[in-house]
């Protein structure tokens, strides 16, 4: 029995461990107007060792997500007073957190339009809370990695801090991106989408790689979610869309950098 306290209290340590940095735990917003589900997901991630907060409408998820600033939100879609969709339109606007859109509704167009609106990640109802996690901590690791990625280019390759391709200036340090000398608006996942090509302009990448790159490789999504990114940056980027210049599709196989 005292064996088995043991590997308890240590399983519950790593996790504690995995989940904080210099003693601060992850907090994870969960906002759902049903109270059983946010029952559910707020002790599924406590026993994780991430810190959680509560909202049960779209109106005081915006108010704690921008007074608390957590590590990432799980937001409801059907929600009184504000629609989910709307909650992620307004916090993408001001907050580079990772937004995870659950829904009951299971329709293309709903996922499709979560994702133009900025949400990082999107699970359908009834889901396992185990799938659940899992793409929590893929969210979580992926925002951590691309930090640590460009802080570790910029010790050792001070002067490559700045990638330059044609009308496209990528600044790692700012993590900022140009197009004809134009500060561009991206969500994080935008910006390391657009990074990784960068890092081999003219190569084609398949939408799995990028998937697998920049989502992270427990990412539990279609390959769909690829092209809803693509589509935002090149609104962004390009002067026409119909007709991009910067960001190229090739046909039946993924996307690249033109390199000048």
């Amino acid at each position: 029995m005292e064996e088995r306290s043991e590997s308890i209290e240590n399983s519950e340590e790593q996790k504690n461990a995995e989940n904080s940095q210099n003693g601060y735990k992850k907090t994870i917003l969960v906002v759902d107007d049903e109270k059983r589900i946010v029952d559910i997901l707020v002790y599924n991630l406590q026993k994780e060792g991430y810190q959680t907060l509560e909202a049960n409408d779209g109106e005081e998820a915006i108010k704690i997500a921008t007074e608390k600033k957590p590590d990432l939100i799980l937001l409801d879609i059907m929600l009184p007073k504000i629609d989910g969709l709307t909650v992620c339109k307004r916090l993408k606007a001001t907050l580079n957190v990772p937004i995870l859109i659950l829904s009951a509704k299971d329709e293309e167009i709903d996922k499709i339009l979560g994702l133009e609106l900025g949400a990082d990640d999107y699970i359908t109802k009834p889901f396992s809370v185990r799938e659940l996690v899992a793409r929590v901590k893929a969210n979580l690791r992926k925002v951590e990695a691309s930090t640590q990625n460009i802080e570790g280019e910029q010790d050792e390759h001070k002067e490559n801090n700045v990638i330059e391709l044609g009308d496209l200036v990528i600044n790692l340090d700012k993590f900022e991106a140009k197009v004809r000398g134009q500060v561009i608006d991206l969500t994080l996942r935008e910006f390391e989408v657009l990074r990784y090509l960068a890092k081999q302009p003219g190569q084609v990448v398949t939408r799995e790689i990028l998937l697998e790159k920049v989502w992270g490789y427990e990412y539990y999504g279609d390959i769909r979610t690829v092209d809803v990114t693509v589509r935002r940056i090149r609104e962004k980027i390009e002067k026409d869309t119909s007709a991009p210049k910067i960001l190229i599709t090739k046909r039946g196989v993924g996307y690249y950098l033109a390199n000048s």
